[in-house]
């Protein structure tokens, strides 16, 4: 009787442990599974020649910047439509209304040349801004670096188109942008599509690299550690 109770213990100690071993087993292939998923999304949107990436991507965004924020400073010191000039006498003579050297559409339309200079002003500095990272020093390999600079870029170019349009606006005749005004509604809902997608596919990519470096990072040990 004794032999039996004991192994009949046994029996079910063993199921008991096999039973472990196989939920222990498939939890293990379900986390090896999510992590292969992870590390297969991080490698389709990592670039492939990271190094040659970088270096085309410094020079083109310096080059781009410095343009945007030269055309931007002119539009504020110069805007569209001119200024006012002096007087025939050739003095200088201000009421509360005008100044010889303020812009005319300034007048003229005010509430449309508050928002160009708004959107202007925004382009302005975020291009001095990108300009300012990319000679500071900050290293580009990190991708958070990375996805600043390319956010940075996208407020640059959408204020900048804003900044076209309103200063377009301003200097059409109102009999010709009535026809027109279709056409730039459009192409802000283009743009603005196109805006959002970029802005979702680069806040994705951070956050699998961020998650990746989670999961990943601390389990990576170097296998030629110099002292």
């Amino acid at each position: 009787m004794e032999t039996d109770i004991l192994l009949k213990q046994l029996h079910e100690t063993s199921i008991k442990s096999t039973m472990a071993t196989n939920i222990g087993g498939d939890s293990g292939k379900e986390m090896k599974g999510w992590r292969k998923a992870l590390k297969c999304v991080g490698n389709r949107m990592a670039h492939k020649d990271k190094d040659k990436w970088l270096k085309d991507m410094r020079g083109m965004l310096s080059l781009m910047a410095t343009v945007i924020a030269t055309m931007t400073f002119q539009s504020g010191i110069s805007p569209p439509g001119g200024v006012l000039s002096p007087d025939k006498d050739n003095g200088v003579e201000c009421d509360n209304k005008s100044c010889p050297g303020q812009s005319v559409l300034a007048l003229v339309y005010p509430k449309d040349f508050k928002y160009f200079l708004y959107f202007n002003t925004i382009c302005f500095v975020s291009s001095s801004a990108v300009c300012l990272l990319l000679v500071s020093g900050f290293p580009l390999k990190n991708r958070f670096f990375t996805w600043l600079l390319s956010i940075g870029m996208c407020i640059v170019l959408s204020t900048l188109s804003l900044t076209y349009l309103f200063g377009a606006q301003m200097v059409v005749p109102d009999l010709l942008w009535d026809d027109i005004t279709t056409m730039f509604g459009k192409v802000i809902i283009v743009w603005l599509v196109l805006l959002v997608l970029i802005a979702i596919f680069l806040s994705l990519r951070l956050i699998v690299w961020f998650v990746s470096k989670c999961m990943f990072g601390q389990s990576k040990v170097p296998q030629n550690p110099t002292i």
